[in-house]
């Protein structure tokens, strides 16, 4: 296969590929929320609560035991299929191509009529580019392959925290340890010592922030989530790479923030998530390339 059939074949997989991711972003909290909800009545019931609470319906216990049992109804990643979240029209084949599919409906349901989000086409356009990306830098091989799976994770986890301000521990820290693993089987051209040391580093210097910030204020400025996506970041680029990644989010989460409150009217008080652009900076530097862009941090620390 020649170079550009590689990277036309990169962007129809990533293609794919943000399709799935559209429905991780969506699903995923939810199955969280059923998962809590799950546990919150499996302990109450063990407490035997679980009756006296069920009969106060304004209680958020008893709003759990309700999700609880909606939970029965199997909902993960695969089941049910793709529906229209307006109407329930349950989505044909050539109604869930990627991107084909949006503009042959003209971004609206087929059924309803009712408007299909922008962010769909979107999604997919930008895990195709991303795939493109790496497949053309590195090639046919595990590296593109790693790169492609950690930028498609990481814009998972920045859509999730934008619209519901988590990090899930159920992407972040697989992302930490296959960052370790791949840089250890020399797949993503980081060293083993500084994936090591990005993902410890990464972890303890959010975390000291955090912990600052709340010695001071008596408030909570920043979640455990972010600790943990800035040390898979750490793992995968390197410890030398935390500066600019840092500086980077949060020069563009700043600008945020000031634009947000001139446009909308960001509260004082509330926060910007810092997810989201912590998956940007990871983006910038993955554009730049990290080998080049840790060379050069590298070369003006002196090290």
């Amino acid at each position: 296969m020649n170079t550009a059939a590689a990277i036309g074949a990169a962007a129809v997989i990533g293609l794919i590929v943000g399709s799935f991711l559209t429905v991780v972003v969506h699903r995923l909290p939810r199955m969280l929320e059923r998962r809590w909800a799950q546990e919150a009545a499996a302990y109450l019931s063990a407490d035997g609560a679980t009756r006296a609470i069920g009969a106060s319906d304004g209680s958020a216990a008893g709003a759990a035991a309700g999700q609880a049992g909606d939970a029965g109804h199997r909902y993960d990643l695969w089941m049910p299929g793709s529906a229209c979240p307006h109407c329930q029209h349950r989505l044909r084949w050539w109604e869930n191509l990627p991107v084909v599919s949006w503009l042959l409906l003209r971004g609206r349901c087929h059924a309803c009529g009712q408007s299909i989000g922008l962010r769909y086409p979107l999604v997919e356009l930008a895990t195709a580019s991303l795939f493109a990306l790496c497949m053309a830098r590195w090639g046919f091989g595990p590296t593109a392959l790693v790169w492609a799976g950690f930028s498609a994770t990481v814009l998972a986890l920045a859509l999730i925290d934008w619209d519901t301000t988590w990090l899930p521990d159920d992407l972040t820290l697989p992302l930490v340890w296959a960052g370790v693993l791949a840089s250890a089987l020399g797949w993503t051209g980081t060293p083993l010592e500084a994936s090591v040391w990005g993902a410890a580093g990464g972890y303890l210097f959010l975390w000291a922030v955090a912990r600052g910030f709340r010695l001071v204020t008596g408030q909570h400025g920043m979640g455990d989530g972010d600790f943990k996506l800035l040390a898979a970041l750490g793992a995968w680029f390197g410890a030398p790479m935390l500066l600019p990644l840092v500086l980077l989010s949060s020069a563009m989460g700043a600008v945020a923030g000031l634009a947000m409150k001139a446009t909308i009217g960001l509260v004082d008080g509330k926060y910007v998530q810092f997810g989201p652009w912590l998956g940007a900076a990871a983006g910038i530097v993955l554009g730049i390339g990290p080998d080049r862009l840790a060379r050069a941090v590298s070369g003006s620390l002196g090290l």
